[in-house]
């Protein structure tokens, strides 16, 4: 019987794509159980072998869940310790990296570094770098080369021109350096200044680069040394205006700091220039008096107020001069005293092993003395102090004391008129000798040249009494001291008058005066003293002397003033014989404070003491 029948057929082709699907299905379980047992191999870093997947079950042998088991603490670890490692590896090729690239910087930058210059000898200069701070002068050697002054650069006489090599040491007072190219001013005794000037050099570009990176290095008010060659040049913002410096090289002696208290061009400026710049897009800064004498080391290299000390110098000159040439001598007489020496006036004391001592007001009991030593025209120049609690433009704590005492034959008119004779010489010697100062002075504070009389202008105090009573002022019964508005009420009805800024005033009341005073021989309450005022303002005191012995103590007695050790012995020098004598005390900062016009006696002082200030 044969077995190829339709229904057999059928049955054949049924069971033949039964098997073809089961072998498809066992195919893709086997494909996707693979796949993942080599991710799990992978990860564990260990073989797995992986089972064949059951023909018959496929379905369930894809569901089964036997080989997702938890890793071990071991295997955990392994994976930790390597993911580290990994790490650790990168972190130290990139600090390797970061190693070598600081190691490349640092070698490029010890290479450019500009070292320090030891300059020992002009004749071996062409062996140093010609750009360099200089080492720390001490002393080391004299280097051989010949400075400059900036001022002898040009003028009438002037042996340097263009085309001469100059060696020149100043302060930097402005550097601007842009791009391949430097342009500076060097400022010499705070008004003289000169422009020097670098450019680059295309044929050597390295010393060029070098030269440039030191300038930008530089400090304004380093104090630096310049080695030039002058050309002509037009400069006007320098006082040298017809040349100017090509830089060889350059030096720093002494760098200033970065930051500086203020600039010396901001102390330079006028009061009226500063209040115009108030308006602009670029107001200048107000720089105030504390903050001025808190760094007066800087205040004083502005050109004006470095005049002033210069003019102040020359007033000691001056006065010197004019009381040689009229027969005084020097003398200098103890600062530290037992007892008061101005009567009215506050004193400073410190003790002295042990008993209590004086800093001396005034020289005023010394130079008497100096008359009975047979010293009869005497002058000194010395500190005054006095502990005056007083807070106005006008006082000062302590002083410099322009004193004379002289012996005198009839009259204090002759002491007047040595005095006015001193002054004489003093106001002319300023205009000519200093005229240069007085111009740099006046840019900044304006003032006009003091005017005097020929011979002495004395006003007596009736006449002043009757000049203030004319001005409104309530003189009461005219006994008592002048005001400052009456001083300066006084010198302007004076000016008017006389034609004088400079004039003397006598006569004041004996109560008024020191109990040395000699009074007036008419009239008790009055006294034969002065004072000597400049437009308006008092800065001279002075008077007969009182040489009489018992006429002093009645004096005293009278000021209630019990005469101590100190004054016994001062007494004592009259009664073994003494000349008839006057004198007067002059304020040093005064003069000058009033002679230029100025607005504080503190611009006259160049490190004033007041009652709040004692630094710098």
């Amino acid at each position: 019987m044969s077995l190829s029948t339709p229904t057999n057929n059928i049955k054949v082709f049924v069971i033949a794509m039964l098997v073809s699907v089961a072998i498809q299905r066992s195919a893709n379980v086997l494909a996707f159980q693979s796949k993942a047992h080599v991710r799990r191999a992978l990860l564990s870093g260990m073989s797995q072998h992986i089972e064949r997947s059951s023909f018959l079950c496929p379905v369930k042998r894809w569901m089964s869940t036997e080989n997702t088991t938890e890793k071990t603490e071991e295997e955990l670890a392994a994976i930790k310790a390597e993911r580290e490692a990994r790490k650790a590896e990168k972190e130290r090729l990139k600090a390797e990296k970061k190693a070598k690239k600081e190691a490349e910087r640092l070698a490029l930058e010890q290479a450019e570094e500009i070292q320090d210059v030891t300059y020992l000898f002009f004749e071996e200069q062409d062996q140093y770098e010609p750009f360099g701070d200089l080492s720390r002068t001490m002393s080391r050697s004299r280097t051989g080369r010949e400075f400059v002054k900036v001022q002898d650069l040009e003028g009438e006489g002037s042996k340097y021109g263009p085309g001469d090599t100059v060696w020149l040491r100043g302060r930097l007072h402005s550097i601007r350096v842009k791009g391949g190219s430097c342009f500076l001013v060097l400022r010499q005794y705070s008004f003289h200044t000169v422009q020097a000037c670098f450019f680059k050099d295309k044929e050597n570009p390295d010393f060029s680069q070098k030269m440039i990176k030191y300038l930008k290095s530089l400090t304004e008010e380093s104090v630096v040394d310049i080695e030039g060659v002058l050309e002509s040049a037009e400069v006007k913002s320098c006082s040298v205006q017809n040349v100017e410096v090509k830089i060889k090289r350059i030096h720093s002696v002494t760098k200033a700091a970065s930051i500086l208290p203020f600039l010396v061009e901001d102390a330079s400026r006028s009061e009226a220039e500063v209040d115009a710049s108030q308006e602009t897009d670029r107001p200048f800064p107000r720089l105030g008096q504390e903050l001025r004498l808190d760094n007066r080391w800087m205040d004083l290299r502005a050109p004006a107020n470095n005049a002033i000390m210069r003019v102040q110098s020359m007033v000691c000159q001056l006065f010197r001069e004019s009381l040689y040439s009229q027969g005084f001598i020097e003398i200098h007489t103890p600062k530290l005293i037992a007892g008061e020496s101005e009567s009215g006036a506050g004193v400073f004391t410190t003790d002295y092993f042990g008993q209590t001592a004086c800093l001396a007001q005034s020289p005023q009991l010394y130079k008497q003395m100096a008359i009975s030593s047979d010293l009869t025209r005497v002058f000194e120049i010395g500190p005054v102090f006095r502990a005056e609690n007083s807070h106005t433009r006008r006082h000062l704590c302590e002083f410099t004391g322009l004193d004379l005492e002289m012996a005198i034959n009839d009259h204090y008119m002759e002491t007047l008129e040595v005095i006015h004779k001193m002054f004489k010489h003093i106001f002319n010697g300023l205009e000519t000798r200093m005229a240069k100062e007085l111009e740099i002075i006046r840019q900044q504070y304006q003032s006009e040249p003091v005017t005097f009389t020929e011979e002495p202008c004395v006003i007596h105090w009736p006449e002043a009494m009757e000049i203030l009573t004319k001005e409104g002022f309530d003189i009461g019964d005219g006994m008592g001291d002048l005001t400052g508005a009456m001083e300066l009420a006084l010198g302007k009805v004076v000016k008017e008058i006389y034609g004088t800024d400079f004039f003397m005033l006598d006569k004041y009341p004996m109560e008024e005066r020191p109990f040395y005073t000699m009074p007036d021989p008419d009239d008790p309450k009055f006294s034969n003293s002065y004072d000597i005022f400049i437009r308006g303002q008092e800065i001279c005191s002075g008077a007969q002397r009182c040489h009489d012995p018992e006429l002093l103590e009645e004096l005293l007695a009278q000021k209630g003033i019990e005469a101590g050790d100190g004054l016994k012995s001062y007494i004592q020098s009259f009664r073994d014989g003494v000349y008839p004598h006057a004198g007067a005390g002059i304020g040093l900062e005064r003069v000058v404070f009033l002679y230029l016009g100025l607005d504080n006696v503190r611009k006259a002082s160049m490190f004033p003491r007041d009652p709040n200030r004692c630094t710098p």
